[in-house]
């Protein structure tokens, strides 16, 4: 009864939040989004065994812009977490700093999510109802492409396809004013990802381009509650939406620290991720 009622949710379009049982994912490795065949351009998509018209989740990994991989510690226990739950879950790679400039790392996750919306219903997929999700400098580029059209409307994707951007525990949603409060020593490293001009750094800056009427999606802010930088810089990026009338919900989550506040996304009994679930419900309700 209990896969049947769950089957029937997400035919419907609605994610089923509660457990199902267990099923290994359809599973496709290194699928490349571009004609380069590079692995820094690929990603790997995971996909109930049944259903179809379920919500899509991207996965977009962290590592300071400069390292990382779809299918690192952060993202492994993620993919049968997601699909028990209803969700085609998709962890996207894209090339990294400084062998590309964020430009053109912006425009590979513009890319990524341009194939996913193109092949998400040989995957069991709903191609309007994506949702970005992003940890640490994923969380950056997560909410800069939910918020920054151009990257989009350049592989013919509209945000209205996005119905949900869930970015987690970063500092960079308004760059100069982050660069302005670091120390030395941390500030020197973000000028080597942002650059030193300011007007380049709001460039880069997800609070630059909110405003109303742009088709930006809500959002759910997730940070480490001890964290100082990414409490204030998620506050910010909530007052901006809010005073634009986008929908932006602010979690801070205790007793976690950078890294499991990501990789415990998803598990039985997390905090950030009951909220996570709730925001996913509401979101491919609209």
């Amino acid at each position: 009864m209990r896969r049947l009622l769950a089957t029937a949710l997400v035919v419907t379009g609605i994610p089923w939040t509660g457990a199902l049982d267990a099923a290994e994912p359809v599973t496709r490795r290194d699928v490349f989004y571009t004609a380069t065949n590079d692995k820094l351009q690929s990603l790997d998509v995971y996909a109930p065994a049944t259903g179809a018209n379920r919500p899509v989740i991207v996965w977009i990994h962290g590592g300071g812009w400069k390292e990382g991989d779809k299918a690192g510690s952060g993202t492994q226990k993620k993919p049968q977490l997601f699909t028990d739950r209803g969700f085609v879950f998709v962890s996207i790679n894209y090339r990294l700093l400084p062998s590309v400039a964020l430009e053109d790392m912006m425009g590979d996750v513009a890319k990524s999510i341009r194939w996913v919306r193109d092949h998400a219903r040989e995957h069991r997929g709903d191609p309007d109802t994506i949702i970005v999700m992003g940890h640490s400098a994923g969380a950056h580029l997560a909410a800069l492409v939910c918020t920054d059209d151009r990257y989009l409307k350049a592989e013919g994707v509209s945000l209205e396809s996005v119905k949900g951007c869930v970015p987690i525990d970063v500092s960079a949603y308004d760059v100069p004013k982050r660069i302005r409060d670091l120390d030395d020593g941390i500030s020197a490293n973000f000028r080597k990802v942002f650059g030193d001009d300011d007007q380049r750094q709001r460039y880069f800056s997800p609070v630059t381009y909110v405003r109303s009427g742009a088709g930006i999606p809500p959002f759910l802010i997730l940070h480490v509650a001890s964290r100082a930088d990414t409490k204030a810089q998620a506050q910010w990026l909530a007052d901006a939406l809010g005073k634009a009338g986008i929908p932006g919900r602010v979690i801070a989550a205790e007793g976690k620290t950078h890294g499991t506040i990501g990789s415990d996304l998803g598990k039985d009994g997390d905090a950030p991720t009951q909220e996570l679930w709730a925001f996913l419900d509401e979101v491919c309700r609209r």
